[in-house]
């Protein structure tokens, strides 16, 4: 899409409005009762008069929203009506974009009990020798309406950055996997699955965050091959979609890339050090723009990210980054309390001033304006605003977490599990009892009610890492036929839970993740010592197996472990798609198809 710049005047006031334009903020949070911004956790849940007026005086370009702000059908659409009916009050009269990260998988915010979370990225990896691109275009279908229906217009989804980096804390099983070429037609298949039902999608992170070993909340890669390397992976997804497909819009990486990019910039200790990709001109407007022919919207990730904000400003970070040819600034300030809100109004008084004098183009801003005002229209963002909301209510009930979408869930589940090694599957007749060791409580109930409805006669006993204890293990362990042991590496990252506001969440585990990992050699040893057939479980990326699983009899890689409570009869009961698809899988009423979509170093 060639955009040019207007012939006629350009008034202050509409430089002010396209720079808030591209501007998108969180409401995650907000507290006028008094609380210190720093301490602020009131979720918002229904807009507080405060934001409705931010957006609608300033004509605020997006918003996104987090897992706190989402509780049920009813509850999401009232929120996004009162978004969208702020911006409409606005002078721009622009709707807004409404943003999610809703991936499938790990990172998933609407509540999965009413709607279709699907097991993720890596799941879809593990199908594709036998189903090609038909669970990619399916899930992204699937999600794609879902989150129309609640009048979400945006998806950061999906990730095509290309795992191959074992360590990888962050993107592991939110890749496709490790092969560039699966990674690109898969990410297609799901972009486009999204598009077609009305969703803006976005790949994500440019030009790579699969092979790093530091996750960019918390500080700044480097990723240091060369251009032929990173051709040839990195961005191969990216340059795909690109020539094959029509993506709304690409979201940057915090990361160093020195070969596409190698001069410096001064941080706000006064170091000099490599422009993160997000800050690049080179990266953003020279390769991904001029290169590699993008003419949708660039995003950047959260810009309160530490591989941002640990290192610049947020008045820095954002002319820096409208400087290299970004569109959107995600995330530039927080905005959770009434001593805040003055924070916009400082941030676009320093683009109009960088404007001014000359650091930022005019005619940059206002193409960069126009791009977004493009895909609004083009996505006719502005039709779907209701006079009320009823009438969405009743439409979405209807048509979220369906029997159908709830199906294909499913098949997605079993069709990734992988027999990585032995071949006890399913469980003998001799099994009459299983003992269950699990990383997580949830998880643990979960397996254990799945297989009582999988097969009733078989006896369980669940053990969770959560409250552990070697005592209980022996005994249990004695009563046992066979003991089932799951891992799940690496641990949790930000993006999970939902971002930088979550670094000191903790798990209240009896054992740290490292110490569970630290324990199941030993549980499997002391298995086997007792002559029990051992499981090994992979719950997450199976690159621990060869570390963890050398003295298990059966290895099988699942891909997911979240879960959810399902209504069941009259009954309330912790379930997950993983789960129910592991347990079918151990009762011999499926066979696992999938293959691994990593190598295990």
């Amino acid at each position: 899409m060639a955009l040019t710049a207007c012939s006629k005047p350009y008034t202050e006031a509409q430089l002010r409005e396209d720079i808030a334009q591209k501007l998108m903020i969180d409401i995650r949070y907000f507290c006028n009762d008094g609380t210190a911004a720093k301490s602020c956790r009131a979720s918002v849940t229904s807009l507080p008069q405060e934001i409705s007026d931010l957006i609608s005086e300033y004509s605020v370009g997006g918003v996104i929203l987090f897992q706190e702000n989402l509780q049920s059908i009813e509850q999401i659409i009232r929120l996004n009506h009162q978004l969208q009916l702020a911006a409409k009050q606005s002078n721009s009269k622009q709707p807004l974009f409404i943003g999610i990260d809703q991936e499938g998988g790990r990172v998933f915010r609407t509540p999965r009990d009413q709607t279709t979370a699907f097991t993720g990225n890596m799941a879809i990896g593990a199908t594709y020798k036998n189903y090609g691109s038909h669970f990619a275009e399916q899930s992204g279908a699937i999600i794609g309406a879902e989150l129309k229906a609640l009048g979400i217009n945006l998806n950061f989804a999906p990730t095509v950055d290309v795992n191959n980096n074992p360590e990888n804390p962050v993107i592991n099983v939110r890749s496709y996997g490790e092969d560039p070429h699966v990674v690109a037609k898969l990410g297609l298949a799901q972009l486009t699955g999204m598009q077609q039902q009305g969703t803006l999608a976005t790949l994500k992170h440019f030009p790579g965050h699969g092979d790093t070993h530091v996750d960019s909340h918390l500080g700044l890669p480097k990723v240091s091959h060369d251009r032929a390397r990173i051709d040839a992976v990195e961005l191969l997804p990216f340059r795909h979609s690109i020539e094959h497909g029509a993506p709304a819009m690409i979201m940057t990486a915090h990361i160093q890339y020195p070969a596409l990019d190698d001069s410096q910039i001064i941080d706000i200790n006064g170091h000099s050090q490599y422009r993160p990709a997000t800050l690049s001109r080179a990266i953003l407007t020279d390769l991904l723009r001029n290169e590699m022919g993008f003419q949708g919207i660039i995003i950047t990730d959260a810009l309160d990210m530490a591989g941002i904000s640990h290192f610049f400003s947020p008045k820095q970070a954002l002319i820096e980054t409208f400087k290299a040819g970004a569109d959107i600034a995600l995330m530039p300030i927080r905005l959770h309390h009434p001593d805040d809100l003055n924070g916009l109004e400082e941030l676009i008084e320093a683009v109009v001033n960088a404007v001014k004098r000359g650091e930022l183009s005019e005619t940059e801003i206002r193409q960069s304006a126009d791009r977004i005002r493009h895909y609004k229209q083009h996505y006719q963002l502005a039709d779907r605003i209701l006079d009320e909301t009823s009438q969405s209510i009743n439409k979405a009930r209807t048509s979220l977490g369906t029997k159908q979408h709830k199906m294909v869930e499913q098949q997605l589940a079993e069709a990734a599990i992988t027999l990585v090694r032995g071949d006890n599957v399913p469980l003998d007749d001799t099994i009459k009892s299983l003992l269950l060791v699990m990383p997580e409580r949830s998880g643990c109930m979960a397996l254990q009610n799945e297989l009582s409805y999988a097969q009733p006669l078989l006896t369980t006993e669940c053990i969770s890492m959560d409250d552990y204890q070697a005592e209980a293990f022996s005994v249990r362990l004695k009563a046992a036929d066979a003991v089932l042991l799951g891992s799940i590496t690496p641990a949790a990252s930000l993006v999970e839970f939902g971002g930088m506001y979550d670094r000191n969440q903790t798990t209240g585990a009896r054992l740290t993740p490292q110490q569970q990992q630290q324990l199941l050699p030993q549980l499997i040893s002391q298995s086997k010592a007792s002559d029990k057939l051992v499981y090994f479980v992979s719950l997450r990326t199976p690159y621990d197996i060869n570390l963890l699983a050398n003295g298990a009899d059966t290895v099988l890689a699942v891909y997911g472990y979240n879960t959810h409570l399902e209504h069941r009869g009259s009954n309330q009961v912790v379930t997950g798609p993983a789960f129910a698809a592991l347990a079918r899988i151990l009762t011999g009423l499926a066979q696992p198809e999938g293959e691994l979509p990593v190598n295990l170093h």
